[in-house]
């Protein structure tokens, strides 16, 4: 995001993206730090409320209490109300006492295009304030240029898309003047470096040099990176190495014109990369294991075919070709889970297929129509193989028993209502004989349907059509399959 587009932002879009940011003041201030809007837009408001509110990481919190939703009403000696007014920043007496604590409290009028949108009031806990040394003093200069900057519009920056990944100031800081001189570095950021090999003292380093020798053979980076300090570009980069890896986050500081270097916040991500590495590996290990069970049930399948091409009984070869297809329903939603790294399988696909070699299977009897109207949505991979195997059996029962193993139209109608998920399988055939109820039959096929739906926790039942003389199958789910 640059200039031009932050200035396009309306001034809820321009708080939150300020929001996003403002841990960098808080932790480099060691203050807290509260968000007060006014409740209208008028130019004198004296009503405002607290919307947002953050605690340091780097010091002890001077708030114990939570203010979010508080307001501001009439009381004009309120420094928050004369900053609003003034818009200039305020502050209190010397160490004022909140709740025995002596803190130092500052009300920040944050502006745009002349106006006060709202005011950033900062609380400084000063009695666990640390000595001061290097360390203090540098973060408590860029937290001064920070809040010049927030005065000038100039601040937030451009954000970090992977916040994952984002650097805090905890993590480690460096202060990289313009021409391009690490003038300070915080002992994280130098153990950073030191991970990464880099020779030499960190800090008085060239930080573009810096790193192109923690990144050899990459020189365009190191060209980024100056063309990045030198025209005062926000920047975000990794550095990696075969055993440790870092993000850093160039910010740059201009205040009143002046380019005033940058605020470079650094990460170490070894860890966080090892871990997505693992998950990578691991991810990629299920669906080798899909893609495996996928070719072991083909194979399985292609053994029942050819065995059945091989028996005399015609009714051991209905058997094997039942047998054949239950295994490759299965197999069906193991290929799907082995392209995909989800927990959910899309289950229009897996039905899709279904219909298709169910359509295969019964064209040497009749010509069959197999189609499916409405979506089924994602169902849950543990779920998938149950469910595949019912739509399996539901249709192979309307060919065989609603078509009569002759021509037709079989139609597959999903769709959620209720928090349940309903799944309509439609024959146009002869319809059901009379005296039907299910739980009568003794075929194998609606006792693998009542059992594997039992388990799925739905119901089933199987009625007459409502549009046409066949029948209608209605298997009703709960919406967490």
């Amino acid at each position: 995001m640059v200039m031009s587009e932050v200035d396009q932002l309306s001034d809820a879009e321009w708080l939150l993206a300020f929001r996003s940011q403002w841990h960098l003041l808080s932790d480099l201030s060691f203050s807290d730090l509260l968000l007060w809007v006014p409740d209208d837009d008028s130019e004198d408001c004296q009503e405002f409320t607290c919307v947002a509110q953050i605690r340091p990481v780097t010091g002890p919190t001077a708030l114990e209490e939570d203010v979010i939703g508080e307001r501001i009403s009439h009381e004009l000696e309120h420094q928050v109300l004369v900053a609003f007014l003034s818009h200039e920043v305020c502050e209190t007496g010397d160490n004022a006492l909140s709740a025995g604590i002596p803190v130092d409290v500052w009300a920040v009028p944050i502006l745009r295009r002349g106006r006060c949108i709202a005011v950033l009031e900062r609380h400084t806990n000063q009695m666990g304030m640390r000595a001061t040394g290097a360390l203090e003093e540098n973060y408590l200069e860029a937290a001064d240029m920070l809040t010049s900057m927030l005065l000038e519009g100039r601040f937030p920056l451009a954000p970090v898309s992977d916040k994952a990944l984002a650097p805090r100031v905890c993590d480690g800081v460096l202060r990289v003047q313009p021409s391009g001189r690490i003038s300070y570095a915080s002992p994280n950021a130098i153990t950073a470096f030191r991970r990464l090999n880099a020779l030499g003292d960190v800090a008085d380093e060239d930080f573009p040099t810096l790193i192109r020798s923690v990144m050899k053979g990459v020189e365009s980076v190191g060209q980024t990176v100056q063309a990045d300090l030198a025209e005062q570009r926000s920047a975000v980069f990794d550095v990696e190495q075969p055993r440790a890896s870092m993000r850093l986050v160039v910010l740059p500081l201009v205040v009143e014109q002046e380019r005033q270097g940058s605020l470079v916040l650094c990460r170490d991500t070894t860890d966080l990369r090892t871990r997505d590495r693992m998950l990578v590996t691991k991810d990629a290990t299920i669906r080798e294991i899909h893609h495996r069970v996928k070719n072991n049930l083909q194979t399985v399948a292609a053994l029942l075919r050819m065995q059945s091409r091989r028996l005399k009984s015609e009714e051991g070869r209905e058997a094997l070709t039942d047998a054949m297809r239950r295994v490759s329903s299965i197999a069906l939603v193991h290929d799907t889970l082995s392209h995909t790294i989800n927990d959910d399988v899309a289950f229009d696909a897996v039905c899709d297929r279904i219909l298709r070699m169910v359509g295969d299977l019964a064209s040497t009897t009749g010509a069959v129509e197999a189609s499916r109207v409405g979506s089924f949505g994602e169902i849950r991979a543990e779920a998938a193989t149950s469910l595949a195997m019912v739509i399996t059996e539901l249709c192979q029962n309307a060919i065989e028993h609603g078509l009569g193993s002759g021509s037709g139209r079989v139609i597959v109608e999903p769709h959620r209502h209720d928090d349940h998920l309903y799944i309509d399988v439609i024959d146009d055939g002869v319809g059901l004989p009379e005296g039907f109820q299910l739980g009568n039959q003794k075929s194998l096929g609606l006792a693998i349907i009542s059992t594997l739906v039992g388990d799925l926790g739905g119901a089933l039942e199987i009625g007459p059509a409502e549009s046409t003389t066949g029948t209608r199958a209605r298997l009703v789910l709960p919406c967490g399959v």
